[in-house]
């Protein structure tokens, strides 16, 4: 199988941190590609026609997109148990669509100063999709973290990846502040081997 990433993205290290967490890092190899909503550049458009990674082609050259699906699919494939059973599941799926949302705000907060001209940038834009992030966290400290420090699945993986983009793309706004129990727990989790091991270049 083939996934189609790029080393920055967020959504692609949660499928990296699943296969190191499952000691299966070589179910899959690496083929970077990526683009942006104004240049394609290197998307893998016969993989994914929305022009986004990940997408991973599956060996009967079926492709899988989304992170989502990718990473359900690869639980089951690999029998790596990140999905767990009864209630607990739709706690994960919640703490992963958390996670995800977070990062899509991020995202957008870079695209804003990527790719929209300086004279047409619009800083309530900027400003509203910290909200988003800044609720979430307020959320994570306040609701999640009895859930975050149980047995590791696949919405603890998700925030713990979008906490390290914000750290990445937006460090200087300081998420831990007021939130020591999930800055400690970040801490912890930022030093797992699977994290260590998919960090994006500098």
């Amino acid at each position: 199988m083939r996934l189609f990433y790029s080393p920055t993205s967020p959504y692609a290290r949660k499928i990296l941190v699943l296969l190191a967490e499952a000691g299966r890092p070589d179910a899959v190899s690496l083929v970077v590609g990526s683009g942006s909503p104004v240049d394609v550049g290197n998307a893998p458009l016969a993989q994914n026609p929305l022009g986004k990674i990940p997408a991973l082609e599956r060996d009967d050259g079926c492709a899988l997109y989304d992170s989502r699906v990718i990473t359900r699919f690869l639980d089951d494939h690999l029998g790596a148990g990140l999905y767990p059973t009864g209630p607990r599941l739709w706690e994960a799926l919640t703490l992963e669509a958390t996670g995800d949302g977070i990062v899509d705000a991020a995202i957008l907060m870079v695209y804003e100063a990527r790719v929209r001209p300086e004279d047409k940038r619009f800083a309530p834009w900027v400003d509203g999709q910290w909200a988003k992030i800044d609720r979430a966290l307020d959320a994570l400290e306040a609701r999640w973290m009895s859930h975050l420090q149980g047995p590791l699945d696949m919405g603890n993986i998700a925030v713990g990846c979008a906490l390290a983009y914000v750290d990445f793309r937006h460090g200087a706004r300081d998420w831990r502040s007021g939130r020591p129990a999930l800055a400690a727990w970040e801490a912890g989790f930022a030093a797992r081997p699977s994290m260590m091991g998919t960090q994006p270049p500098a």
